[in-house]
Order: structure tokens, then sequence, then C-alpha cells
């Protein structure tokens, strides 16, 4: 609620679990919906983010890598797998992050339409 004054000790921060909104959105999920979820992964990608997508009752998860150089924070490209239901993988190269934006569009729309 106000600043923290810088101080000689260490600083010890208490996080908070917050309410995990992918897995509520999959609770409530209908017919017809396309549930999109993103998951940053450093070991295990994609065994971790097949998990997500079945713990979380989501249609899609777009993975993101911290292995990818030039992908990620601290830079305007982006590598990322999707990860579908339907066991497949869509691995897009390295992409400026508005072009990987854009196939994620365009992948959803294809899943709609399908």
């Amino acid at each position: 609620d106000k600043k923290i004054k810088k101080q000689n000790e260490p600083l010890d921060i208490k996080l908070e679990k917050t309410t995990d909104i992918l897995k509520e959105l999959g609770t409530v999920k209908k017919s017809g919906q396309l549930l999109v979820g993103f998951a940053l992964e450093t070991d295990n990608e994609v065994a971790n983010a097949r998990k997500k997508l079945e713990t979380k009752n989501a249609d899609l998860i777009v993975l993101n890598s911290l292995q990818d150089k030039g992908a990620g924070f601290g830079h305007d490209t982006n590598k990322v797998t999707f990860v579908g239901k339907d066991d497949k993988l869509k691995e897009l190269p390295l992409l400026s992050k508005a072009d990987v934006a854009k196939e994620i569009v365009n992948h959803i729309a294809e899943q709609l339409n399908a």
C-alpha cells in the first residue's frame, strides 16, 4: 500500500496464491467455446503443457520456452509451440511478437471453423 524504504537487512516478500483463472474458466466452458491458455516452461516443456491442457480443461496451450535464444522476456521476438488436444504440436519459428499474436488468432480461427 506504500513504498518500502531501502534497508540494510535482506527484504523478505511473502507471496499469496491467486485464483487459477484458466482452471476456473475450464469449469464453466460451454460447448462451442475454445479455451486457450499460455504456459512458460523451463523443464519437460511439452509434457507440462499437455498436463496443463488436461487439468485446466483447455483446448489449446501456447507454450513459451525460456530455452530459446531471442525469445520471451526482454525481446521483441518470441518462439512458441501450439499444444492441442489432438496431441499434435505446431512449432512456430522465431517471429516478432505481433506475428506470433497473428498466428495464435489464425490457429484459433482454424480450430473454430474445423
